[in-house]
Order: C-alpha cells, then structure tokens, then sequence
C-alpha cells in the first residue's frame, strides 16, 4: 500500500541515511527495507525503543557495534567441516570481544532505566573462545605456544637452520673466489650459495636456479643436503601440526556457533536501534505520539532533507471536524514542500522512527497515497493531465477512511473550467470515503468550496509582496492568492499588458471579483489605478454594528450629504487614497461629506474627494439586499429582530466609536 509513496515522498532517501547510521550490512539490508506497521502497539514499541537508544546515545556516546562482516560466511564454513584460516578465526575473535564491550556499555547505560540497557543480558559469555583463539593467533600466524608440539618443531627447525647457515657462510669465507657474493641466498625454501659459472663444478650439489645473465648458479652444497632433508621433514611437521590447530579452533567456533548466532541478532537488533537514535539526534528528531481517532497535529515541524537552519517550521492541524486542508498561494511558495512534510513525517513514525519537529501527533493510516509532480511519460504516452487522472482513480479506488491522501495541484493540466469541476468532484468524493487529505490548487472556486463545505478548511502559504520572496509559512483558515498579476508587476511587465490580464482573467461583474484584490491588483478598469503596488486590501465583512435594511443603490433618508458625496450609496465598492485601498460604503456621506467605508477589519469615515467609485452597488446585490447581513454583529442582528416584535426592556444595541 505504501511503495508507490515512497519514492514521491522520497523516503526512500531517510532509509539511506538510516542506512549510512548503520555499521553491519545486515542491519543496513534491513533498513533500506523498512516499511509502515499498520498495528498501533507496534510502531508504539518501535517509537520507544528509538527513544530508549537516544537516550543512551545522549549520554554514553557512540556504541561499540562491529560491522560483523562475512560472520554469516565464517560460522557456515565452520559448520560444514571446514578449516577457517587465521585471519578468518581472528575476525571472529574481534567480533567476541566487540560483544563483550557492548555488553560493558549497556551495563553502564542501566542508570537510564531502559529496557534496551538490559539487551546486555541476552549476549552469551564466550570469554573462553574468545581467549583460546588470541592464545593460539597473533598477526594472522599461528604462535608458537599454541602447542606444545609446535613449539618443539619449530625449535628443532631454528636450530638446523642455524647449522645450515653457519656451514654455508664458513665455506663462503674459505673459497671467496668461487662466489659472486658474499653472503647466503635462498632459492625454492633452500639455502643456497651464489657460485660463479666457471666455478660450478667445483663444489658437489643441486643446483635451484641460475641468474638471468647465466653468469652464477645457486647450489645447495651436498654437505648440508642431509640437513636440508630434515628441515624440509620438519616443515612438513610444522604445516600438519598448525592444520590440526587451526582445524581445533574452527570446531570450537562450530561448537558455539548457536550462541555467536543469538549475539548477531542481538548486535544487529541494537545496530538498528542505534541507527534510528543517530537519525533522531542528526535531524533534532522528537518522538511523535500515535493514535487511531485519525488526529494530526504537528508544531515546529520540518521537512528531514532540508537544511534545519534554513527551513521554515511548519504548523499544521488535520482531524477533531477538519477532514480536509485545501493549501493555496504562490507558485515556489512552499505548498508541495507543507503537503511531502505532512506525508513523510507521518510515514516515518509509523516506521518507528522520530520526526524532526517540536511535538507531533500523528495518524496511524492503513496507507499514504499521493499524487504529487507531473508525471508525464512520453514512453507510456501519458501528459500530465492523463498522469494525474490516472493516478488519482486509483488513488479513490484504493483509499478509504484511515488512508492519509495527498494531493498537489489539483486539477492543473487542463481547461481550468474543467479542472476546477474535476478538483470539486475529486475533493467529495474523498470527503464521501471519510478519509483525511491535504490538497493544493490555484482555483479560486476551489478555495471557497472549502469555504463553505464542513469538515474542509483553507491553508495558505505567506508570501512577502515587498520582496517577492515566499516565507514558507503555512498559516491554516486563511486562503491564499497565487498573486500572478502582482509578481509580474513587480518584475516589470508592461501597464498594458497587465491591464489587458486583468481585464481577460477578471471580467466578469461579481462581488468576489469585485471586492478582491487578487494578486495585489485592484479591480478596475484603468492603468492609471496600477500605477503602484497595492497592499493586501481583502476587506473583513465582521462588522461590529447596526445598520438599517437599505435597498441597495437607495439614498439614506435620514443623511443629508453634499452634492458631490451624493452619488456614493451603501454597498458601492470604492478605492480609498492615498493608500489606494478597496473598501465597501457601509454608511452614506453626512453634512461633511465624510462617507463611512469598511476597510479591512475596521471602519473609517474618509472625506468623499478621497474616493473613486469601482462599482455601484446596483451592479453587485440584488435589489432589496440587507446589508446588515455584512456589516452587522449578530448579537445587534437579533438584538434589532427582537426589538422588531415590541418593546423589549433592558436589551441595547451597541454603536461602534468610530473617529471621522
């Protein structure tokens, strides 16, 4: 369920790391195989154990693992008969001593009280073994002491090779003249002596070789030939006798071979352990807390193979009502980033693993499914579109409701009209199969689907406007702008161009479009309103007042305003300058000319020459539209609906201070 999501999250990349932790291969060939447990008590056990070795890491530094390699080989050879060499018997010899320092090290890490520490217990005692093969090897030799026998051999052997030596160099020194050089040679495992060519037949004995010029022959001399037998009858003594040592040694190794198997698994076990507390310690991991009730909740969480100092921490909340989060903004924003953190922190808890963040709590999913990159094949004749598509149907067939979807740019690669619907449609029928899921779009009527359907909620990636810089900083119940228009006036395209833009991709006549500034672009007609770049203006509709049922594009009865405020009606859509701002006439000029405009989350009284009509409010409500639904509180809206039935004693309608 969970390969495909590997290689997209790039999980793939943590087993590596893990891996490159690691000091055996066997521990390294299980970790590029690890894999979700999909029981709770399990990656429980698994979450605490990387704990348990954190914490031992922490304080008693790095384990003393072997690498352990070609143990499996050494103990199946002995196994069968077979005769181990030295360095074989001595790499066996230093994995026992290993496992004896480990055992030291766990024993100190009893203070900590953890269950790991008492790993130490499980390793079997072969000090003897251990002891026997360093006795009877040292640099890949067998030593002298290793027997009796052997030690009497070679003994014999030192003392007819010293009696061989002596002959050869007292007839060197009688007969200069005969020698090409003065000192003893060694031809075949034979001391020779270096005689010229013309002299030869001087001297009785066996010739073992010439020199490349055939100008001196190396002759073992026949006066030593008897003692040259013996050695040679003492080496062959010498080989039997290390033979039946080392085949010794092999079998007590094949003896304890069960043993050495139990302190591999228990060595290997701990490498791994170590390994993910490595892991943990490198990436500032904390241990996330599991659960069944389908929660997420992450705090200062970061994306593992992106630089800690450089990252900016994510905050992210799914579950308890929220089934699933919509992420708009910026292109190069940090959307895909949010969605692969979400995903690649919940896929290596359940792992066992720790997750590199401040707190988290974390789903158990019975899989992770994604659909995130183009995934265009010329090969398999897919666009992206079609990539997407595809993968998506199977993604609906195979989830159900502890799956965790993700899902990046939803409904791109095609008609936008059309993807968008696809993108609603994809979106409920994930909302219908109960299941959690975090999506990113660009469509505005995506963003307000979110709006207005229960258990879906709106993320925005932060973007600086000033800079041009994303922030990374995911800021959940907000939806956000791709800011298309505003990036390329800040890059400098022409007035024009972006005036025809807005124009082509805002035309229509809609209270969103005309009470947005999408992208920091105002929606007007006009370059000249473009001249500057606007700040986010998106205006709040909480209003904290009372204001009479007026019909839209009707003149408030009770106002007396100047004739040039006149045209200016509850409703209509404005630009405030000099701040060049959007906001919504909520009361008509008064004796002044002072006109009150909601902006933003406050209200101002502005003077009417500071103000430019956008659209009239006739264009944008119908007729007999109550504007108290927008700029009203709902405590006045039923304070005013009660006092609408009668006389009601003690209950007031609270009017907002607001300073012209």
């Amino acid at each position: 369920m969970f390969n495909k999501t590997y290689h997209t999250l790039e999980f793939d990349t943590i087993r590596t790391m893990l891996c490159e932790r690691a000091v055996s291969d066997n521990a390294k060939a299980k970790l590029m195989m690890l894999s979700p447990l999909l029981s709770l008590s399990e990656v429980n056990l698994k979450i605490k154990e990387t704990t348990e070795a954190k914490a031992i890491l922490t304080a008693l530094g790095t384990p003393p693992l072997p690498s352990m390699k070609d143990m499996d080989k050494y103990l199946e050879l002995a196994s069968i008969g077979s005769m181990l060499l030295p360095e074989q018997l001595l790499s066996v010899a230093q994995f026992l001593t290993a496992t004896k320092r480990l055992k030291s090290y766990l024993l100190k890490a009893e203070f900590l009280q953890t269950d790991i520490a008492y790993y130490g217990n499980s390793f079997a005692d072969l000090t003897s073994l251990t002891e026997e093969i360093n006795r009877c090897l040292r640099g890949n030799q067998v030593e002298n002491e290793a027997s009796r026998e052997l030690k009497g051999i070679r003994r014999s052997m030192e003392q007819l090779q010293t009696e061989i030596r002596n002959k050869l160099e007292n007839l060197l020194r009688s007969k200069k003249e005969w020698f090409s050089e003065s000192y003893v040679s060694s031809r075949n495992g034979h001391y020779v002596l270096p005689v010229k060519k013309e002299y030869k037949n001087q001297i009785s004995g066996s010739t073992q070789d010439i020199s490349s010029t055939g100008s001196t022959c190396f002759i073992v001399p026949n006066t030593v030939l008897k003692l040259e037998e013996e050695l040679s009858l003492l080496k062959i003594g010498e080989e039997n006798e290390v033979r039946r040592i080392l085949y010794l040694l092999t079998g007590m190794i094949a003896e304890a071979s069960s043993d050495i198997y139990l302190n591999m698994q228990a060595m290997e076990t701990l490498d791994i352990l170590f390994a993910k507390a490595k892991l943990s310690v490198d990436m500032q991991g904390a241990a996330p807390h599991m659960n069944h009730e389908r929660r997420i909740s992450i705090t200062g969480g970061r994306h593992p193979l992106l630089n800690a100092k450089e990252c900016v921490p994510l905050d992210f909340r799914l579950g308890e009502g929220i089934q699933g989060v919509i992420v708009t903004g910026p292109n190069t924003g940090g959307k895909t980033v949010a969605v692969k953190t979400v995903g690649l922190l919940s896929l290596m808890a359940q792992c066992g693993l720790h997750v590199p963040c401040i707190e988290a709590e974390l789903a158990m999913n019975n899989g992770i499914f994604c659909d995130i990159g183009d995934g265009q094949s010329i090969t398999e004749n897919l666009s992206t579109f079609s990539s997407h598509i595809t993968n998506i149907i199977e993604i609906l067939k195979s989830s159900n409701e502890e799956s965790l979807v993700l899902l990046d740019e939803l409904g791109s690669g095609t008609d936008p009209a059309e993807g968008m619907g696809i993108a609603i449609a994809i979106l409920e029928e994930l909302r219908r199969k109960n299941c959690l899921f975090v999506a990113t779009t660009h469509y505005p009527e995506v963003k307000e689907y979110a709006a207005k359907t229960k258990g879906l909620i709106n993320a925005r990636m932060a973007f600086d406007k000033e800079s041009l810089k994303p922030l990374y900083h995911l800021e959940i119940g907000e939806a956000g702008e791709s800011c298309a228009l505003y990036i390329a006036k800040r890059l400098g395209m022409a007035e024009g161009m972006l005036a025809r833009a807005y124009k082509e991709a805002y035309r229509r006549n809609s209270y969103e479009s005309s009470h947005q500034t999408y992208g920091g672009l105002s929606p007007v007609s006009d370059t000249a309103s473009m001249k500057e770049p606007l700040a986010d203006s998106t205006p709040s509709y909480s209003a904290s007042s009372v204001f009479p049922k007026i019909e839209a594009g009707k003149k408030d009865p009770v106002q007396k305003k100047s004739n040039a405020a006149s045209k200016y009606t509850i409703g209509d859509s404005v630009m405030v300058y000099p701040q060049k701002k959007i906001g919504i006439v909520f009361q008509v000029a008064d004796e002044k000319g002072l006109i009150g405009v909601q902006l933003q989350k406050k209200k101002e009284f502005v003077n009417h020459k500071r103000l430019k009509l956008i659209s009239p409010a006739l264009e944008l409500y119908p007729p007999d539209y109550d504007f108290s639904i927008i700029f009203d509180t709902v405590t006045n809206r039923k304070a005013r609906h009660k006092m609408g039935k009668g006389h009601q004693p003690g209950l007031e309608i609270n009017y907002p201070s607001i300073k012209p």
